[in-house]
């Protein structure tokens, strides 16, 4: 099971897991209780719940490149084209176009602020 903590402009937002029946996206506890909290999406408000989904959210889909880009990524790092959660993985902690990172879960470090 691959698991990622979620950014939002340097703030840990909540983690994003990959189960045996899809995806699985909850909010971090801290962040919510935080006043000038903001949801990543507006299918995901800010709440307790946790977000399931058979395959990546669209939020996070929208983060991977495209058509002959993607292909060039994913040849070049050995991952399936068809692992949408792997390519995050992959590009997410540092390339994205706007304010949000999605880091892998390394072993049992913490979910650092």
């Amino acid at each position: 099971m691959r698991k990622a903590f979620v950014y939002l402009n340097s703030e840990a937002v909540g983690t994003l897991a990959e189960t045996a029946d899809g995806l699985v996206f909850r909010y971090d506890d801290h962040y919510m209780a935080r006043p000038n909290a903001h949801a990543l999406s507006l299918t995901m408000p800010i709440s307790q719940q946790e977000f399931k989904s058979a395959y990546l959210f669209p939020f996070f889909y929208g983060l991977l490149s495209e058509g002959y880009n993607r292909v060039v990524q994913c040849r070049l790092l050995k991952i399936d084209e068809n692992d949408d959660f792997g390519l995050l993985l992959a590009i997410a902690h540092t390339d994205t176009v706007g304010a949000v990172r999605v880091v892998e879960q390394v072993e049992n470090l913490p979910f650092e602020a």
